[in-house]
């Protein structure tokens, strides 16, 4: 059975209670975790957008688990900045985290007011940077220009094993491209074709590593409270790529959901909404069948105590028995 682990959603808590819970779902029999690396959260109710990497060295130094981020190189980011951030934390704390590389969203990089690529050459600006990153984590000088620009950078503190940097996919072309330099890949539920073929096709192109699943989900003790908190904070995520990559601050993911009139039955596609730990506990093992490796639950409530306890209580150990 795929590793369970956590997913620590900084858009929609504050780092320290976010703590916190990474520190309970720890003790509740969750095996990893991972976070998002926002600066703007997906709607103004969910009011947060804690810093990552700062929090990541907190979670690392006060749990034993194993944990990733999901950050995106080239425009917020200066690839050097992220090579070193990621080899610190490595040197820290050997082989317990990860990194996916993406190639961002607007809503965070506009921030730099430098504008906005199309998907194309922000898929560009990734492998470069992508290129500029490893070479540093096996300590070379590099002088990179390109699509991003790097003057003789040189890391001087190196983890023995440098981490997995692994590709955050959506689509079967990104699954293709991503085989070419990835150790691994990871996406969010979606419907069991369309996830076979993006394993597919990553694994047909030589893609290795291990094949992570983000799991978007909604527990209560009532489906009508459970499919209340997913429409309520999940609805602005539900409009898919590429408005997604390409909104630009919360209020205008509110504004372009009202447009798009966002159903419950939508909200529904996209998040796993139950009050039944069984039934969620037979979703999670239909993706370890699949063919994840892990799978990380994000419980899209803003209060994750009562989610933490009851799966680690009712579906982790049901998982277990498979």
């Amino acid at each position: 059975m795929p590793v369970i682990g956590f997913h620590a959603s900084h858009e929609q808590i504050s780092p320290v209670q976010l703590l916190l819970d990474v520190q309970h779902a720890e003790s509740a029999g969750f095996q990893a975790a991972m976070c998002s690396d926002h600066f703007e959260p997906w709607s103004p109710s969910q009011g947060h957008a804690g810093y990552a990497w700062t929090w990541l060295g907190a979670a690392l130094a006060t749990t034993e688990l194993r944990f990733g981020v999901v950050t995106a190189p080239g425009q917020r980011y200066h690839p050097a900045i992220t090579a070193q951030a990621t080899a610190t934390l490595s040197a820290m704390f050997p082989e317990r985290f990860w990194a996916a590389l993406g190639s961002g969203q607007n809503m965070n990089e506009r921030i730099t007011g430098d504008p906005w690529p199309e998907k194309a050459v922000r898929q560009q600006r990734l492998e470069e940077c992508v290129d500029v990153i490893r070479r540093l984590h096996a300590g070379e000088e590099v002088t990179h220009r390109g699509l991003v620009t790097v003057e003789r950078a040189r890391l001087w503190d190196l983890p023995e094993v440098p981490p997995s940097l692994i590709a955050p996919v959506m689509s079967v072309e990104t699954a293709r491209r991503a085989a070419t330099w990835a150790d691994g890949l990871i996406t969010t539920n979606q419907d069991a074709d369309t996830l076979r073929k993006l394993l597919g096709a990553y694994r047909d192109e030589g893609g290795r590593g291990k094949a992570a699943l983000q799991v978007h989900l909604s527990w209560a003790d009532s489906d009508d409270d459970a499919d209340d908190i997913a429409y309520g904070q999940w609805r602005t995520n539900s409009v898919g790529p590429p408005l997604t990559w390409d909104t630009a601050t919360a209020q205008d993911f509110v504004d372009l959901a009202e447009r798009k009139e966002i159903s419950r039955a939508q909200v529904r596609k996209a998040v796993n909404v139950s009050s039944d730990p069984a039934r969620h506990a037979q979703w999670l093992h239909e993706y370890g069948e699949l063919g994840f490796d892990e799978l990380y639950l994000h419980h899209v409530g803003q209060d994750q105590r009562a989610f933490i306890d009851t799966f680690g209580r009712e579906v982790l150990p049901q998982l277990r028995g498979v």
